[in-house]
């Protein structure tokens, strides 16, 4: 993994991509969401279930910008997506996010709930 907050976990027997953007900084967000690419388009098409956490975590226009370009990019691997914490990623970025990306990321109170969902296919 190319970061330390990029990695596997698993739920039901299911393997689900932990993002974990919690407690980060603009410019840190930044490069973790940079790095995720590079591990979903190693998956097979339409296989990657991915839970984003963005518990407290800040942003500004450039990681906002990271997040819509990896959102598309990684796209052809992502089979579902959740976000946790999305209280902290103003509405306005995350229609921006949904706009640019054509995807949809259903949004949890906990992780917990967001891995059962993930996994419940």
């Amino acid at each position: 993994m190319p970061h330390s907050r990029i990695r596997f976990v698993t739920q039901n027997k299911k393997q689900i991509l932990l993002v974990d953007l919690s407690d980060c900084s603009a410019t840190e967000v930044e490069e973790i969401v940079r790095a995720v690419p590079a591990v979903v388009t190693g998956q097979p098409r339409d296989s990657v279930l991915i839970l984003s956490d963005f518990s407290r975590a800040s942003f500004n226009k450039e990681a906002i910008l990271a997040m819509k370009e990896s959102a598309v990019f990684d796209k052809p691997h992502v089979k579902k997506s959740a976000w946790v914490g999305a209280e902290s990623l103003p509405e306005v970025y995350q229609k921006s996010i949904r706009s640019f990306s054509q995807r949809e990321f259903p949004k949890f109170k906990d992780q917990q709930e967001a891995l059962e969902w993930l996994a419940n296919d």
